[in-house]
């Protein structure tokens, strides 16, 4: 009678944990159908590999190499032990039988060298978050929760299988060390004392576990689902490409993101794969000088909104079993502040003393003004009372959140969808923004300057000829100079140095001269979508005309634009490169020889559009070691973890009134690696960088020069 009440109450309790999991599961798939189709069918090979490379082999989790092993151990530490939890129930079951496993004695060896790990593990973790109080690890009772999870499901399968021992008389054995260890602490129980004690761990055990199952999809742990289906079905396209809007489109009324329900479903799976380790928050150049803006925050403040209104419009609670729960309420960014929170961040409120960057200031600040308010989901607007404009407006979309994310969200499409619905539907836009966006409408730069004086820095270089499309109409290579290289006085001299080296080097290059337009991507970033599709339709429209097939720019923001948005638009068949690529290919031919010394010791600032957005890493430094006298020095953030200039997402055109400046910030990062020279190659970072030398009274010490410049000195000396 007693086993079959045993048995019984197993399936009830099973039972209904999987039922309270599935609805819980069911719930949030409801909430995610409110947002539109996402029309990206997965590249079926090459996400099966992302998948592998990223869950399974943890390649982004070990760039914080002790998180990393943390989450190495517990990750394949339950994958063990689930053989084991599959044994254990099995013996509760048949009355103390364990399953007839071949290599039993290794097998149970397995199982609790694993539960020891993750012990470990969990509390090495704890310790991480409450000891050391890292600042982009949430602190409180849920993540406790979990950590206090993990470890009794540790302790009930040890106990299990010592008092499981210690019932069947089992003698102490090397192949089981910590089950003999309990099993002879136990060893003056009766066997009947100890088979009671074995079935009250394995309960514990077994409600623990499956109170663990339903927690999961009602945590930050539902990602242990969500993750790898994110990972599966995201971006098969160049990084960071924005999706293009259909602006002709009758039926629209509006354009962006202005409610929760304008996002995609795949962008929706990012709220819910969110792991919330902060390891986004942490290398944002926003976050870290004192920004509104946490992208561990965009993406938990837009989870909770969705579940929040999802449960509203659905009437689909969020929380299982829902007789538990009271309704919550829902969240605003505007409560705190109408019970007298903080205002804003500010650098030097809690910012650690001395240091270059710290997101204290920002994440204090963010969980300060995220509370409850008395107004109903419905009527908490996404932007204003979710998402301030301050955050929106401090992005720079360098994407060191997106390369960080082990889950694979992606925050910047998510920003610059919030942007285009400030813009394009609402006409609100920060003045300078849309200062420079008027001039680049009006004369095609952001200065303002007159159309026809785009090709006036061509009589300004010395006497060097710089053919345009009509002198040379059987060019080889388009220079699409830019309108940094065009009218910048500083970036002219970026073009110069390029047209001599291309010269040089025998290329057969023209510029569009009067005819070039700005690329679009200013507009773009800053979510004026109708601008861009007509600048790339114009654009396109005149490659077309001269028959281009091969476009150089020194601009990153430019190469990226060209290479991997035009496309959709439209462009075909012409193959983009950046300057430095071309450079480095000119030297591996032998085509240019840097004969003269440079005795300089050259830190280099990777750009996020060269580097995180299209991999180009190694083609700059291949060109200064390829410089006699050049001693190359790295900054401790650098290649993929590299810290924006501050200057992307139209940034470059707008002034920064919050913390820090991050050109600053930056700048004191290459001054630590001691430099006489820092080197770049985009024009907006070397203009934020020289700022940076004159602002830390540096720049009488240390110059800044792009990789072309530098080039041209080795190449023809001083000039």
């Amino acid at each position: 009678m007693l086993s079959w009440l045993h048995f019984a109450s197993f399936l009830l309790v099973t039972g209904y944990a999987l039922f309270l999991f599935c609805q819980a599961v069911r719930h949030r798939y409801a909430y995610m159908r409110l947002g539109k189709a996402s029309g990206r069918p997965p590249d079926w090979q090459n996400r099966l590999r992302e998948v592998t490379v990223q869950a399974l082999g943890h390649t982004k989790l070990l760039k914080d190499r002790r998180s990393g092993v943390i989450h190495l151990f517990v990750f394949y530490g339950f994958i063990v032990l689930q053989f084991g939890a599959l044994d254990l129930i099995y013996t509760g079951l048949s009355g103390g039988e364990p399953l007839p496993l071949p290599g039993r004695r290794v097998f149970g060896l397995t199982q609790e060298i694993a539960a020891l790990l993750v012990l470990a593990a969990a509390g090495y973790a704890a310790y991480r978050r409450y000891g050391e109080r890292l600042a982009r690890l949430k602190r409180g009772w849920k993540p406790a929760i979990v950590l206090l999870l993990i470890g009794a499901l540790m302790l009930t399968v040890l106990l299990s299988l010592g008092f499981h021992r210690a019932w069947e008389g089992e003698a102490a054995s090397a192949y089981a060390p910590v089950s003999s260890l309990i099993a002879g602490a136990a060893s003056n129980l009766t066997p009947a004392a100890a088979e009671a004690a074995f079935f009250v761990c394995w309960w514990a055990h077994l409600v623990v576990l499956l109170t663990f199952l339903v927690y999961v999809p009602q945590s930050k742990h539902f990602h242990l689902i969500t993750a790898p289906i994110n990972l599966f079905v995201g971006r098969a396209e160049p990084v960071g490409k924005l999706s293009k809007l259909d602006l002709e489109d009758e039926t629209a009324e509006s354009f962006g993101v202005g409610k929760i329900e304008d996002f995609g479903r795949g962008q929706m799976l990012d709220f819910f794969a969110c792991v919330e380790c902060g390891r986004c928050t942490n290398v944002c150049p926003a976050s870290g000088t004192g920004k509104a803006l946490s992208p561990m925050h965009l993406i938990t403040k837009l989870r909770d909104h969705l579940t929040e209104k999802g449960a509203a419009i659905t009437s689909k609670s969020p929380w299982v079993p829902a007789f538990a729960f009271k309704n919550g309420s829902a969240h605003s960014m505007s409560a705190a502040a109408e019970s007298g929170g903080p205002a804003g961040p500010g650098w030097h409120e809690g910012a650690a003393a001395g240091a270059v960057t710290d997101i204290g200031p920002t994440t204090d600040w963010q969980r300060a003004r995220w509370s409850g308010t008395d107004r109903k989901p419905e009527e908490v607007s996404l932007i204003g009372d979710v998402m301030t404009e301050s955050e929106i407006w401090a992005c720079t979309t360098c994407r060191n959140c997106e390369d960080q994310c082990p889950v694979g969200n992606e925050h910047v499409d998510k920003i610059v969808d919030l942007r285009r619905y400030l813009v394009l539907t609402e006409g609100s836009v920060p003045h300078e923004a849309q200062r420079a966006m008027q001039n680049i409408e009006r004369q095609g730069n952001p200065w303002g300057l007159s159309r026809g004086d785009r090709a006036r820095w061509t009589g300004e270089i010395g006497g060097i000829a710089v053919p345009t499309v009509k002198d040379n109409p059987g060019f080889d290579t388009l220079f699409f100079v830019g309108s940094m290289g065009s009218y910048d006085n500083r970036s002219r001299r970026i073009s110069r140095a390029f047209v001599r080296l291309m010269q040089e080097g025998g290329v057969n290059f023209a510029i569009l001269g009067n005819e070039e337009k700005n690329s679009g991507d200013t507009p773009r970033r800053m979510g004026n979508e109708l601008l861009f599709q007509q600048l790339c339709a114009e654009n396109i429209e005149t490659f077309r005309k001269y028959g281009v097939r091969r476009i150089v720019t020194a601009c990153p923001h430019t190469f990226n634009t060209l290479k991997n948005e035009y496309p959709e638009f439209g462009l075909e068949g012409v193959e983009v490169l950046h300057h430095t690529q071309l450079l480095d290919g000119l030297l591996q031919e032998g085509r240019i020889v840097p004969s003269q010394p440079v005795k300089e010791r050259i830190v280099y600032h990777d750009s996020c559009y060269l580097g995180r957005y299209n991999g180009v890493y190694d083609q700059p430094r291949n060109i200064l070691r390829a410089i006699e006298g050049v001693e190359l020095a790295e900054m401790d953030r650098t290649r993929e973890n590299a810290m924006c200039c501050g200057a992307g997402g139209g940034l470059m055109w707008m002034e920064e009134s919050a913390g820090k400046r991050v050109n600053v910030a930056r700048t004191e990062q290459a001054l630590e690696t001691r430099p006489t020279m820092i080197g770049s190659a985009c024009p907006y970072c070397l203009t934020m960088l020289e700022d940076g030398t004159k602002q830390k009274e540096a720049d009488d010490r240390v110059k800044a020069r792009d990789v072309a410049e530098i080039l041209e000195l080795a190449v023809f000396g001083a000039s």
